[in-house]
């Protein structure tokens, strides 16, 4: 089996667009989190969101392509930019074939469904957008950066709510491993900031309500946290066999040595007791990296700030972990940049990555008081100076799918 490295990566967050911000940012603890701006949640009950806020789609492709794409597609384009760019990789006709795409979302074109709904509602079936099935359906924002960027391997899109980003790595890894390509182009997105989406969350109870302190709203593991907040991005990285990243002698930023899929057959939303399912799933993803528990120095939490996960996930990792569940260190982005649903676990992946390259521990803003049950390290407010070795990223969806990837420090 081939080992996968990581050699490029990118990203468009509500706290940076391009990973370099996003990392800087995410380090000072600054949140993107506010009232929403896309449109006006006068009526709303939740009013607040985590936006990207400053996304022209012509700093990062043609115009008169970007307006053939949902947001979520232009948000793809733009992270795989950055990443095949980082990675100093090119594809062209000598190589493309055995290049692939995985590019998984949670929903896929959520705006421009609702538009064409609306429109057809106001204006009548013969004023509905051809475009309205290429630009909502799922599978496009991977075929969108297959398209920009003229890969003709096996491109792929899963739909897998909060697991998606993280399952596009797992199921990335393996295509490498076994040698079907040479790299792959893997992430998540999403762009549902909608107010039927954000009307939708809200009603099921899932989401924070804090309107009137919307930067200290996400505050996962706190004993005051009262649901998530609705986010939109997406995150890239490349990955490939290590044989084909040093014969082109890349830049390597860790190794993605293991990870795994699991599901908890339960619920719609709530989480299995105890997190069963997500336990499995880290101990397959260690144990598939040729790693124990207290080999790991960093979880890059799901960490959702919603009272079932919070307890859920933590009763999970001291599962696996047992007495090592207290000495490994845990934190969550979505303190700051809140839920991306199906980018949220491909975000997770590029903090990972730069946690082991720059041996710092992102911090859990918000986190003033602990629930007491959730009482292990999730390092509070300040980053944290630490040998990286080797990073987890969990991410676990709706309906019970359970993602964890494994990264370690690339030795060749």
């Amino acid at each position: 089996m081939h080992r996968v490295v990581v050699t490029g990566l990118g990203a468009v967050t509500p706290i940076g667009i391009g990973y370099p911000t996003f990392w800087r940012n995410l380090l000072d603890g600054v949140s993107g989190i506010d009232r929403i701006t896309s449109f006006d949640p006068s009526d709303l009950e939740v009013q607040i969101a985590a936006e990207v806020t400053d996304f022209d789609p012509r700093d990062h492709m043609d115009f008169k392509a970007a307006r053939r794409m949902d947001r979520y597609s232009q948000f793809a384009v733009a992270a795989a930019r950055e990443a095949i760019e980082d990675a100093g990789l090119t594809i062209d006709q000598s190589n493309s074939e055995r290049v692939g795409v995985m590019i998984n979302t949670g929903g896929g074109g959520i705006q421009t469904l609702t538009r064409e709904v609306l429109v057809h509602h106001s204006r009548g079936p013969n004023r509905v957008s051809p475009f309205f099935i290429p630009m909502f359906a799922p599978n496009m924002g991977a075929c969108q950066v297959s398209i920009t960027f003229g890969i003709t391997g096996p491109v792929m899109a899963s739909v897998a709510a909060c697991a998606a980003g993280t399952q596009a790595f797992v199921d990335a890894l393996r295509m490498l491993q076994l040698g079907e390509v040479d790299v792959m182009i893997a992430g998540g997105t999403e762009a549902g900031m909608d107010p039927v989406a954000v009307a939708a969350f809200g009603n099921m109870g899932a989401l924070s309500k804090r309107n009137d302190d919307p930067k200290r709203a996400s505050r996962p593991f706190d004993k005051d946290r009262d649901g998530f907040v609705f986010g939109e991005g997406a995150a890239v990285m490349v990955l490939e066999t290590e044989e084909h990243a040093r014969r082109r002698d890349a830049r390597i930023y860790c190794e993605l040595a293991g990870g795994a899929l699991t599901a908890d057959a339960f619920h719609i939303s709530a989480p299995l007791p105890g997190g069963l399912g997500a336990a499995r799933a880290m101990r397959q993803a260690i144990a598939g990296a040729g790693l124990t528990p207290e080999d790991v120095d960093y979880i890059c939490a799901h960490g959702t700030s919603t009272p079932l996960n919070d307890v859920s996930e933590t009763e999970a990792i001291k599962s696996v972990f047992g007495e090592a569940a207290y000495r490994v260190a845990i934190s969550s982005p979505k303190s700051m940049i809140g839920h991306l649903v199906g980018a949220a676990g491909a975000v997770s992946g590029v903090v990972c990555a730069l946690a082991i390259r720059d041996n710092v521990i992102p911090p859990t803003i918000n986190l003033d008081e602990p629930d007491p049950q959730c009482d292990l390290d999730y390092v509070p407010h300040t980053p944290r100076k630490a040998e990286v070795n080797v990073a987890m990223a969990n991410a676990f969806g709706f309906g019970g799918q359970n993602a964890v990837a494994v990264f370690r420090r690339y030795e060749g």
